[in-house]
Order: C-alpha cells, then structure tokens, then sequence
C-alpha cells in the first residue's frame, strides 16, 4: 500500500507566501526596486472585518493583497512618515484564486504583488487595471 506524502498535500503557509513574494520582489526591475525603496512583504491569512467594510468589500475572497501607507507621489520629504510601509498579502483569498485559476501559485502571487506595487507608485484602481491587462 502507498502512503500519501501529506507534506506535499498541505497548501502553501504563510512564510511560504511571504518567500514567493520576498523573491518576486527581489527580481523586478531595478528601476522599480529604486522606486520602491525597501517595502516589506507580510502576509496574513485574513485580514479584519473594519477593513472589508472601509473598503467597501462584500466578498472577503476578493480581498488578496493591500498596499499599507502613503503612496510615492503624495509624500512630503520635510513631513515625518505616517504609518509603515507594507504590503499584505492575504494568504486564503489567494489560495481560492490559485485554485481558481489552476495556474502555477507564483502567478498569483506576481499578480497581486503587482496590483499593490501600482498603489505604492501612485496608481488608482482603475490605472491599475489597466496596467494589469497589457
């Protein structure tokens, strides 16, 4: 009788995500990584109730990724920086989309992780968007 390798089973943890991401990050461009500046990638399964509803959000699932901070063209260098920098990715709405999409996880990730990195560069949603359909 075979046994089943369950490691192999179990879905990406966080520190999974959060290593995907780190290496996606690492290997952008150098012109976005200047732009950037050192932007920490934490990931969390979900995120608070208070954010869905101050976003607007009715799907939880919808919710993969959040840019926390001041964007790039909105700060004021004689001005003290507000909150930290981060990026969250939101590791079970990601984990639905992966399986959503049947496409290789690190797609994803790349995917949202550049959604965010658009907010952080100044973009609003919708030149996001357009940016994510070339």
């Amino acid at each position: 009788m075979h046994r089943l390798d369950t490691a192999a089973a179990l879905p990406p943890s966080l520190d999974d995500l959060a290593a995907i991401g780190e290496r996606i990050l690492a290997d952008l461009p150098a012109e976005i990584r200047e732009l950037m500046g050192p932007v920490p990638v934490v990931v969390r399964d979900w995120f608070d109730e208070e954010l869905l509803d101050a976003m607007e959000i009715d799907d939880p699932l919808d919710l993969t990724g959040l840019y926390q901070a001041i964007p790039i063209h909105e700060r004021h260098s004689a001005l003290p920086p507000g909150e930290p920098e981060l990026i969250f990715l939101f590791r079970l709405p990601i984990l639905h989309e992966w399986c959503e999409r049947s496409c290789p996880l690190e797609e994803v990730v790349f995917d949202v992780l550049t959604h965010e990195i658009g907010h952080h560069l100044g973009m609003d949603e919708e030149a996001v968007q357009r940016m994510e359909q070339r």
